[in-house]
């Protein structure tokens, strides 16, 4: 199926992942070649240790390949100095965790302001653009509530909300409904779901079979392959 390369958002070329200790190669990507595309949201499906993680890293530009390459809109990483790198992360690319990663001292509404603090923006610009971010994610009636406060899922949103004050290109998600209950479960897909639907290429690691009605592309990674189709074990579920 032909894409228009004005789509790609993200994109591995044979672009692997491996550690080595002492006389030890451990390959924890095999050469994978993938594009995520605006507009999309893509769940990434695999076992624990197989290699979706160190996906996610390499696109989050946390991580270099050993071999290969990883653009991000259409700018190799590979070539990139440290400060540059961190650019492309803070401007482009936005991370949702299982954990939500919240500052429990500060309320909602200044969590989502951190990053655009970060990039330096004034704080009354942070706090206007914050504010946006949270309504967009139906949470602000509790922007002033600490993130002890906040049920699970509602924490959740508000790490979406810090994620997209950024207007990145990509979101990351790496198993971010793996502590929600069915019904938070709900709610927080439904948003990334409404996210991709308006242009953002949307990435989901998870191993939860409860997601695959929310995707429009599933990727499967076992043993460190990645390919589009399930293995045994992935139909089970």
């Amino acid at each position: 199926m032909e894409h228009s390369a004005e789509n790609v958002v993200a994109e591995l070329t044979g672009a692997s992942k491996e550690y080595r200790t002492g006389d030890t190669t451990i390959v924890a990507l095999n050469p994978t070649s993938v594009q995520f595309r605006a507009a999309e949201l893509t769940l990434i499906i695999g076992p624990s240790g197989s290699g979706k993680t160190t996906l996610l890293s390499l696109l989050g530009c946390v991580i270099f390949p050993t071999l290969g390459t990883v653009k991000i809109l259409n700018k190799e990483i590979n070539d990139l100095s440290p400060s540059e790198l961190a650019g492309v992360r803070l401007n482009s690319i936005g991370f949702v965790f299982q954990s939500f990663n919240l500052l429990s001292p500060l309320s909602a509404l200044e969590n989502v302001m951190q990053p655009l603090l970060l990039m330096g923006e004034s704080r009354k610009n942070a706090r206007e653009r914050a504010m946006k971010a949270i309504e967009r994610v139906g949470m602000t009636s509790r922007m002033r509530n600490l993130p002890k406060e906040l049920s699970g899922g509602q924490q959740q949103r508000v790490a979406i909300a810090r994620a997209l004050v950024t207007e990145p290109s990509i979101l990351l998600c790496d198993e971010p409904t793996a502590s929600l209950d069915a019904r938070s479960v709900v709610t927080v897909m439904d948003e990334l779901k409404h996210l991709s639907t308006h242009g953002k290429a949307v990435a989901v690691v998870t191993h939860d079979p409860r997601l695959k009605p929310f995707a429009d592309r599933i990727i499967y990674v076992n043993n460190g392959t990645v390919t589009d189709t399930p293995s045994s074990d992935d139909l089970l579920h």
